[in-house]
């Protein structure tokens, strides 16, 4: 297919220029070019261009230009004929013709090129189920989107591994995104979503350890019901890994649906969160709270405000976590075994990590 579009742009060339000129694939095999006699044939001087590192060549016979795909991988080079220089600035123009001709003619006809447009937010609305059509493309079927970020270090045959966990090539789609992120968007059963999508993730990172040694994080998004809410979807995947970082750091796949108030002070102005810390802490601000104090906080609120079993857990008498209760109460004036004042001291603790993940701090 690849031959018939470089062919059409030959074809358009060809009264413009005075110069053989063509493609060819990374074989040295033409593929195109004004010449017909010359396609199918290998040019001998070929072995030369494969020496320049993906660079323009100048051979003795003509000059070459690589033509670079999207993931960075150089399939075709454009070569025009002749050893001066206007050849191989010709090599270069004829190069641009063709590549773009060829990712428009991929954008056009290729569903994984069509859904990483969606979710770039590249296409319009109107647009898509006109696009879909064409593609004959279901628009309704139920999918998830899965963000997967490499953390720790990022390897390029990441996409490779996940990819064979998806042999669906139609219906799941695996894409790069950038050097960390890739992106698969699962289609899925209406049956039971939630763990066909967790069983993909947990997959996912077992693929990635073991296969790379890659540790990674990933963001699941809620259910699309239809290929416009991809974009949406897309952003809560993203969503997902930011604020897991601050408030779930402890995991390695975060739901957007369980993020719960972590989401909604997330979305909270810097400003609007100071004030808040202000008012709630009047007497003493939350930094005069030293550690064993704040393990104390966090163990009560993780066994439901239960002083017994708080106790229990922290090993010590329930009189003393008492006396650490009424000690927190004398310094923040919130005593935290009335419900209300729980709820706020959990709010004002969740706003003042998200402040200190902004500053590069700890809490």
């Amino acid at each position: 297919m690849s031959g018939r579009i470089f062919q059409n742009v030959v074809v358009q060339m060809k009264d413009s220029v005075d110069k053989t000129i063509g493609v060819v694939d990374d074989q040295g095999t033409v593929v195109s070019a004004t010449e017909l006699s010359l396609i199918g044939s290998k040019l001998s001087d070929f072995p030369q261009v494969l020496e320049s590192g993906g660079l323009p060549v100048q051979t003795e016979l003509r000059a070459y230009a690589p033509l670079v795909s999207d993931s960075g991988k150089t399939e075709y080079y454009a070569f025009a004929n002749g050893s001066g220089p206007d050849s191989k600035a010709l090599s270069i123009v004829a190069a641009v013709a063709f590549n773009e001709s060829k990712n428009n003619y991929e954008e056009k006809h290729n569903k994984a090129a069509f859904v990483k447009n969606i979710i770039s937010d590249n296409i319009l609305p109107g647009d898509i189920y006109v696009r879909a059509k064409e593609l004959h493309f279901s628009t309704d079927e139920l999918r998830s989107v899965i963000l997967v970020r490499q953390t720790d270090k990022a390897d390029v045959a990441a996409v490779e591994s996940i990819q064979r966990l998806f042999p669906e090539k139609q219906k799941d789609f695996v894409l790069n995104i950038n050097e960390t992120d890739i992106v698969v968007i699962k289609a899925l059963s209406s049956k039971d979503s939630h763990n066909e999508v967790d069983e993909a993730a947990r997959a996912i990172e077992k693929t990635l350890k073991e296969d790379l040694d890659i540790t990674c994080v990933i963001g699941v998004s809620t259910d699309a019901h239809h290929l416009r809410e991809l974009a949406d979807r897309y952003k809560e995947s993203q969503v997902a890994i930011d604020v897991g970082h601050v408030f779930e750091s402890d995991k390695s796949i975060v739901y957007y649906e369980s993020l719960g108030l972590g989401r909604i002070i997330y979305q909270l102005p810097t400003t609007l969160c100071e004030m808040f810390l202000r008012e709630v802490f009047k007497k003493n601000p939350i930094e005069t709270l030293d550690d064993d104090t704040l393990e104390t906080i966090n163990r009560f609120f993780e066994n439901n405000l239960n002083v017994s079993e708080t106790s229990r857990k922290l090993y010590v008498h329930r009189n003393t976590l008492v006396y650490r209760l009424e000690k927190i109460k004398k310094l923040t004036g919130l005593d935290l075994r009335e419900f209300d004042h729980a709820i706020v001291f959990k709010v004002a603790m969740m706003v003042k990590m998200y402040l200190d993940s902004l500053n590069g701090g700890k809490f």
